[in-house]
């Protein structure tokens, strides 16, 4: 008897392992993380080599958070998704020794005044390839600093223990002691840019120090690499901008991701249009708009891509089930269909039907016939015999009762009109005080 158990349960798991494999798609980019990662003082303001930076001014770096294995490959802007970087003050560019694109900036250079706080874009690394310093968020680099207090000249001012001290908590870990730059081999590969630098390499975007301003948009820009991951496979976090501003920051980012398969994905922060390659993430537009959802996986309304839970919006409970009518083991409660459990009669995946649809094999009265069965409209059932006053319900395949009436002592016949009747299979009992049979007809 435990054969046929065996079976369902080898065949539920199966089933249910590869609906979830269906339905949950991971996508590549699971959170872009903001980091604060420096806050000016008055000490920093007191430098005249880089540039006016305000006490006061936050350094951002923003990292794309992405499934392992995954690599950024390109930031861009095109004629549908604009490239955007805002606030509501100006962005500091440091005068002396800024670039554009992290992935120019001399590793020694970040010692000298403000030029470890200067705004640019990357992909994942944070100084010339050479030098094989990434991005890595503070909280997960280990590798102590480089950048900050002693490793500073002090400014124009010649400040004595250096720039960049400000142990304001606001800013999580202090430069001094952790600086989020880790060193690593860095993939070989070829960098491209276009739409930042005029042909005199030239920069008057908000990345440039030529010409102050609160915002960059750009429908026709980019920044290309070959793939580059995370310093931490499992974690994957990938720096693409580091940007200084007293004010509030905002933007919208588009990637193009080459997943684990080697397949390259586009992500945009916006769908007002989205082609057949692309795919919306809410987490490129910042600030981000909350959503709260559903945390408990057993309910249809799990959301696994919430920042909050809200138990109220927890309603269906998941019910596996076969969902097909049919079939002879129609589960009516069920909200998830799993084919494979579904039985019919002369196919039930190896399984007795005799124990998953025992109705299928009761036991008949051959003095009645039933034709035509499958029916579309109306089911004629004949005695063979005349028979004497009896009673017949109809019950569908999960036993509700959908008709009954009687035969008087002079019939030998009757009809079912089951017009009205869903696809499926149906049961009829006629009984009297003396006799109770079944028989099974299909609506077509």
């Amino acid at each position: 008897m435990m054969k046929p158990f065996t079976k369902i349960s080898h065949f539920f798991i199966l089933s249910l392992f590869f609906l979830i494999l269906s339905i949950s798609s991971f996508a590549q980019i699971q959170k872009v993380f903001v980091e604060k990662y420096y806050i000016s003082d008055a000490l920093d303001a007191t430098d005249t080599i880089g540039g006016l930076l305000e006490a006061g001014s936050t350094t951002y770096r923003v990292y794309v958070d992405l499934f392992p294995g995954s690599k950024i490959k390109k930031i861009y802007g095109d004629a549908n998704h604009m490239l955007k970087f805002a606030s509501t003050s100006m962005f500091f560019n440091n005068i002396s020794e800024g670039q554009t694109f992290a992935k120019d900036i001399t590793k020694s250079r970040l010692g000298e005044n403000t030029v470890a706080l200067d705004s640019w874009l990357t992909i994942g690394l944070v100084t010339k390839p050479s030098s094989k310093v990434m991005g890595v968020p503070k909280i997960y680099d280990g590798s102590g600093s480089f950048v900050g207090g002693l490793n500073n000249d002090g400014g124009s001012a010649n400040i004595p223990g250096g720039l960049l001290t400000n142990t304001d908590p606001l800013a999580g870990i202090p430069l001094t002691v952790s600086d989020g730059n880790d060193t690593l081999s860095v993939p070989i590969g070829s960098w491209f840019d276009y739409g930042f630098l005029s042909s005199n390499s030239d920069d008057s975007t908000i990345f440039g120090s030529l010409v102050q301003d609160t915002i960059l948009e750009c429908n026709n820009c980019g920044l290309q690499y070959s793939g580059i991951s995370g310093v931490n496979p499992d974690s994957n976090f990938v720096l693409v901008a580091q940007l200084t501003t007293k004010g509030d920051l905002s933007f919208e980012l588009n990637l193009e991701i080459i997943d684990t398969t080697g397949s390259v994905i586009k992500y945009v922060a916006n769908d007002n249009v989205l082609l057949t390659d692309e795919k919306l993430s809410r987490y490129l537009k910042y600030p981000f708009t909350e959503i709260c959802g559903c945390g408990d996986s057993n309910y249809l309304e799990y959301l696994a891509d919430r920042d909050c839970d809200n138990q109220d919006s927890c309603k269906n409970i998941i019910v596996f089930g076969c969902m097909d009518p049919m079939s002879c083991n129609y589960d009516i409660n069920a909200n998830v269909n799993i084919p494979s459990l579904c039985c019919y009669p002369g196919k039930c995946n190896d399984r007795d039907l005799a124990l998953v649809c025992p109705q299928l094999v009761v036991t008949r009265d051959a003095d009645f016939d039933f034709y035509p069965n499958p029916v579309k409209d109306i089911l004629n059932v004949t005695s063979k015999d005349k028979s004497s006053s009896a009673k017949y319900i109809v019950y569908n395949a999960v036993g509700q009762k959908m008709m009954d009436g009687g035969i008087a002592d002079s019939e030998n016949s009757f009809q079912i009109n089951a017009s009205d009747f869903d696809s499926g299979i149906y049961f009829v009992r006629i009984f009297n005080d003396t006799m109770s049979s079944y028989n099974t007809f299909i609506k077509e």
